[in-house]
């Protein structure tokens, strides 16, 4: 054994490792030893690491991605006078004064949910031929029953069909989060990776899909089982959209707001609790200068639900880290939500999940029964329901069960410690899980809508 382990600390001592800076000098780059310091030229961030021992040689790449995009809150966005849909995704000053100086016919690849499309298609139509570009407008029923690959495919061939230069032209998706998913998904697999823009027009996108990099589709009964981390270039947010939609669906995002609230802050936990009715009843639609308003409570509130979710998505766009505070209400949802499709829009299907976890939580200790009380009333009058037949004790397992096998063999639960705080948790047994769904079966299932 002592022979064995000599000849195994010969061979790590006879290993040699070199750095490597990447100096690019008329059109190429050539590797650097990274101790030089009179590097002339430019230099990358990525790194080359050369390891050589007796039997083998090897390359260790270092190669940091940057991804850089803007979420904009605007008004007027298919106003002819507003250059946001064009040019808002441009940010450096010297592409922007090329853009506007150049000749070239502008030309946009656009998606639009075609719901949102028989709203809204003769004003997007209307825009793009005031400003002269040529486009290509594709509505789609981009639902949850067909967020499929098929879908991905019949974008991606009138892409190539229409044809758009790789880099300068982004494909635009208007519509709500499957069709910014869709629309993602095939943007990041024309020619690897080629821009696109988003542009939500639910409530529920406005303040989730719209700001993260995540795409996907829907494969072997499973929710977004395929899709890719690639962002947007920038996301234009109009609340004005939001005027369309049925009530249903803007207690729909109200659910991923709520969740944003009690995980991180207690102050938009208190503007849903007691401006949450109005919200619904305005339709998110701006009220400073009515009865007397001198804050806007629709305005305060994207805000905050934006400003709290890219705190927690801007750190760890490839989820890198698996312990993820956004994922409250999305444990047990995702089975729950393609069990029963299409009767659970998206954010009815969370909130049913956070409804189950506030017990949780509670049976834990983490809240009071007070706390506890006032989070399921806030949800209920938001018009969301708090309980369903098919969320069984049996889903809970499963789902469960399939988290540890997919996030490192830890459960990772975020559950609520209090009114806008939240903590990861690995260690609630099976009894403190079927207490908590006993009391909430007992308590919530006669407040069903199902």
């Amino acid at each position: 054994m002592e022979e064995v382990q000599l000849n195994m600390d010969e061979e790590q001592s006879a290993t040699k490792s070199t750095e490597f800076s990447l100096l690019q000098c008329k059109g190429t780059w050539k590797r650097q030893k990274a101790s030089r310091h009179s590097l002339k030229g430019r230099v990358s961030a990525a790194k080359i690491y050369e390891s050589t021992s007796s039997h083998s040689i090897s390359w260790t790449v270092v190669s940091p991605i940057t991804f850089t995009y803007t979420v904009t809150q605007t008004h007027d966005l298919l106003n002819p006078s507003n250059d946001t849909l064009l040019m808002g995704h441009i940010r450096d000053p010297k592409q922007l004064e090329a853009f506007r100086s150049n000749t070239k016919p502008i030309k946009r690849f656009v998606v639009m949910d075609e719901t949102v499309y028989n709203i809204y298609g003769s004003q997007v139509t209307d825009y793009l031929e005031t400003r002269n570009v040529l486009y290509r407008i594709l509505p789609l029923p981009t639902t949850e029953e067909n967020k499929s690959m098929d879908m991905v495919l019949k974008i991606l061939e009138e892409l190539h069909r229409f044809g758009i230069e790789r880099r300068t032209e982004p494909v635009i998706a208007i519509g709500g989060g499957v069709c910014l998913d869709i629309v993602g998904l095939a943007a990041s697999l024309y020619r690897r990776r080629t821009p696109y823009i988003r542009v939500p027009t639910t409530l529920l996108s406005y303040i989730d899909a719209s700001v993260g990099a995540k795409t996907g589709v829907n494969f072997a009964g499973c929710k977004n089982k395929l899709g890719t981390y690639i962002a947007p270039v920038a996301a234009f947010l109009d609340k004005a959209f939001i005027q369309s939609l049925p009530r249903r669906h803007i207690s729909n995002g109200l659910a991923e707001m709520l969740k944003m609230a009690l995980m991180k802050h207690r102050g938009l936990f208190e503007l849903l609790e007691t401006k949450g009715r109005f919200l619904l009843d305005s339709k998110f639609q701006s009220t400073i200068g009515l009865h007397g308003n001198r804050v806007d409570p629709a305005l305060v509130s994207t805000q905050l639900a934006i400003e709290t979710m890219l705190e927690e998505l801007a750190p760890n766009l490839w989820e890198d880290d698996l312990d993820r505070l956004v994922d409250f209400g999305h444990l047990i949802s995702p089975e729950l939500e393609m069990k029963v499709l299409p009767c659970l829009l998206h954010g009815e299907a969370v909130n049913i999940d956070m409804a189950y976890m506030v017990y949780v939580a509670c049976e834990r200790g983490l809240l009071t029964e007070v706390e506890k009380l006032r989070i399921i009333r806030c949800m209920l009058r938001l018009e969301l329901p708090v309980w369903h037949q098919d969320f069984t004790f049996a889903l809970v397992q499963k789902a469960l069960s399939d988290r540890l096998q997919h996030s490192g063999g830890l459960m990772r639960v975020p559950l609520p410690t209090g009114l806008g705080r939240a903590e990861i948790f690995n260690n609630t047994c099976d009894d403190t899980l079927y207490k908590a769904y006993e009391k909430w079966c007992d308590d919530l299932s006669t407040e069903s809508k199902q």
